[in-house]
């Protein structure tokens, strides 16, 4: 589903402080909604996940929202958009990622982390065309992702229960509570006109959801329950992302098995592949 940062279209006339606690009280009330009906849910048979029989209701709102809309829209896209076209877009938001990043990598300490983020949308927006190419990555410069919920945890704030939003898809109730400020330091969120904004909005959760195809057509295809293995691959793929990035006591072959966990499996060559 669509990225957490790419949730709301809030006005921009309005006051960011004014806008966040706002954002802030209807989310902590969603939670407290939500924490009520898992406290009167069924049997829990995995301790992250208290709340699953809400969630896999909401999984199955998101689906099918997925199946009308997003999906059939993000397909075309890709069927009637070059491939070229297509990297420039997602290096451009991933661009704008990297500003945001760099705010949370300073609020965090990460000071290796702060100074990559710093040049690479440097780099980039200067010399990428704005961000559409991503010349910071050719160059070597590492990109270090981050954002508030994983700033919470890095100064001790547990995750909670796993959480599935509707439309946005799987959170926990850390990231959730970190959304509204996420949506503040979203660089699209100051965008004018409010309608060239919305685009963007539309743009990115577009673009996101077509680089997402192949990994839905692994999930059906190599998952029992996509349930579970969502939740499972999301979870440790959030906890390795709130770790520090570089241990230097791992040699290179502990690190390369690190970077494969939490990632879905290779798509499966085509049948017809196999005769040539």
């Amino acid at each position: 589903m669509m990225n957490r940062m790419q949730a709301g279209t809030a006005r921009h006339d309005e006051h960011p402080a004014g806008g966040l606690l706002r954002a802030g009280r209807a989310m902590a009330a969603m939670l407290g909604l939500v924490l009520m009906v898992g406290c009167a849910s069924g049997p829990r048979t995995d301790p992250r996940d208290p709340l699953e029989p809400y969630n896999r209701g909401v999984t199955k709102f998101n689906e099918q929202v997925d199946a009308i809309v997003l999906k059939p829209v993000a397909t075309a896209y890709k069927e009637v958009t070059p491939a070229p076209v297509r990297t420039g877009v997602s290096n451009f938001f991933a661009n704008l990622t990297d500003v945001w990043s760099f705010v949370n990598n300073v609020l965090q300490l990460r000071l290796e982390g702060a100074a990559s983020s710093f040049m690479r949308v440097n780099v980039n927006t200067f010399f990428g065309l704005g961000g559409v190419l991503d010349v910071a990555s050719e160059i070597g410069i590492d990109r270090y992702r981050q954002d508030f919920g994983l700033t919470l945890g890095r100064w001790g704030m547990d995750t909670g229960p796993y959480l599935v939003l509707p439309i946005l898809g799987p959170s926990t109730v850390r990231d959730t509570f970190a959304l509204p400020v996420d949506m503040v330091g979203n660089p699209v969120r100051y965008v004018d006109p409010t309608s060239a904004r919305n685009s963007l909005y539309a743009l990115r959760a577009v673009d996101a959801r077509a680089n997402l195809l192949r990994a839905g057509s692994v999930l059906d295809s190599a998952a029992l329950d996509k349930y579970s293995f969502t939740r499972d691959v999301f979870l440790q793929v959030r906890s390795q992302a709130g770790a520090v990035p570089y241990d230097k006591d791992k040699d290179d072959s502990e690190r390369e098995r690190d970077a494969k966990d939490g990632v879905l499996p290779e798509e499966p060559p085509p049948a017809d592949a196999k005769t040539r």
